[in-house]
Parts: structure tokens; C-alpha cells; sequence
């Protein structure tokens, strides 16, 4: 019996956000380079992308380079970027085959050339595609994110545009990269790490959090199943009681 299964599809997450943590770990126990493990994570990806579409999530968001994996060594962020080039390139004609769309969040003006104009090509060829919306957190991180909101709105004053009195969370989440998509209702991390190392930090506030020890390359579809499974076994209260919600 799969996990899929006991999935009731009438309360599904409309958003699933993922840490995909564990390639180089994964790697070590094959006795080979980080980088393989990077390789062998492309099947994960591929298999969570079908397995949501399929399901009818409407967002994934897969956190896959973090401002902070700029200082890892020099030959893996460069293997990593060639990985990322020659996976968009593989990957575009089957996302516009299942009718999913591209997008990217992060600092994507520190990316390579090659990988900012092969990322943007896809956007493009994929822009107006509707079952699910897929994006990638590239050269991301959250802090960075929420520092490049306040500028935002304290230019915003500055000018004039805004008024102080008028700062409220919601003209917050407007600025911030992920303001076309909602919040994720569900947040997984791979690897058994209990953390969330920087990301969507304002956008997790009320989060499902789900936490496994399977690694990165290894997760698919039934994993997925799990960790959905599991999500709707939750209470979602948003600060309210159980009797307020029944």
C-alpha cells in the first residue's frame, strides 16, 4: 500500500517548499566526489516535480543554492553551475510538455552569464504554462531577501511613495521575491538536519514543518507521499484554538 493512498486530495498543500539537504553525504557512502551526488539529485528533483504536478499542487519551490554556497570550494560552485546549465537544458521541453512553469527567486544577478541566460530562456519558453508553478531559490538567502525589502520600503518613504504608518506585514510580503506566490503550507528537509539554514524565514511563519533523515538523492515520489500524508494529520490553527476551528 503506498502513502498516496491515504492522500485526500480536497486538502492538499498549495504550496510544498523543500530543502533538498544530503548529496554530498549520499556521495560519500558511494565512495565518490560531492558532485555525483549533485548528479544523482537530478532524479529526486524530477521525481517531486511529476509527483506534485500530478497530485495537483499548484507551487514547489526547492531551495538549490544558498547566497552561503558561493564560499564553498571553487571547483564544486563551478561543477554545480555547468549541472545547473546542462539540467535547464535537458529539463525545459519536458516542463512545457506537463504544463509546468519556471521561476527563480534569489540574488540571480550573482549568477554566471551562462546560467542567468539559460534560466531565463526557460522562464520565458515556460511562462505561460498553468498546472504548477516551479521555482527554483538560486544565490538565495532569506536574510538577504528581507534586507533588500526594507530598502525597499525605506526608499519607498524617503520618496514619499509610502507613509510610515502605512508599513504592515502584508506591504512587507509584497516586497520580498516570493511575493507572486503564497506562503508554503509545507516545508520539507531532507538529510535529517532540524533546520532551516536561512530560508523563507518570514514566509515559514506558519509553516507545517517536516523533517527526514532520507537523503536528498534518494527521496521520490513515495517519500513525497509520506511527507504530504503526514502533513494532513496536522491541526493548522494560525494561532487560533481546536474548538475556534471546529
Amino acid at each position: 500500500m503506498s502513502f498516496k493512498d491515504n492522500i485526500n486530495k480536497e486538502q492538499l498543500p498549495k504550496h510544498i517548499a523543500i530543502i533538498m539537504d544530503g548529496n554530498g553525504r549520499w556521495a560519500k557512502q558511494q565512495g565518490n566526489a560531492r558532485i555525483f551526488g549533485h548528479l544523482n539529485a537530478i532524479k529526486a528533483v524530477r521525481d517531486v516535480c511529476e509527483g506534485c504536478a500530478e497530485l495537483g499542487v499548484e507551487y514547489l519551490t526547492l531551495y538549490a543554492f544558498s547566497t552561503e554556497n558561493w564560499n564553498r570550494p571553487k571547483m564544486e560552485v563551478i561543477a554545480l553551475m555547468d549541472l545547473l546549465v546542462s539540467t535547464i537544458n535537458t529539463e525545459t521541453e519536458t516542463l512545457i510538455k506537463n504544463n509546468i512553469r519556471l521561476n527563480a527567486i534569489g540574488r540571480l544577478a550573482d549568477l554566471p552569464e551562462k546560467v542567468s541566460a539559460k534560466l531565463s530562456e526557460a522562464i520565458e519558453k515556460t511562462k505561460n504554462n498553468t498546472r504548477m508553478t516551479l521555482t527554483l531559490a538560486l544565490s538565495y538567502s532569506s536574510k538577504v531577501e528581507l534586507t533588500d525589502a526594507i530598502k525597499q520600503i525605506a526608499a519607498d518613504v524617503e520618496s514619499g511613495k509610502t507613509k510610515v504608518e502605512s508599513i504592515d506585514s502584508q506591504l512587507i510580503s509584497s516586497c520580498l521575491y516570493t511575493s507572486n506566490m503564497p506562503d508554503p503550507d509545507l516545508l520539507i528537509r531532507t538529510s535529517g538536519e532540524l533546520r532551516i539554514s536561512n530560508f523563507m524565514l518570514w514566509q515559514l511563519a506558519y509553516t507545517e514543518l517536516y523533517f527526514t533523515s532520507t537523503l536528498w538523492p534518494d527521496f521520490d515520489k513515495e517519500e513525497l507521499y509520506k511527507a504530504i500524508a503526514d502533513y494532513q494529520q496536522r491541526e493548522r490553527r494560525f494561532g487560533k484554538t481546536s474548538e475556534q476551528l471546529n
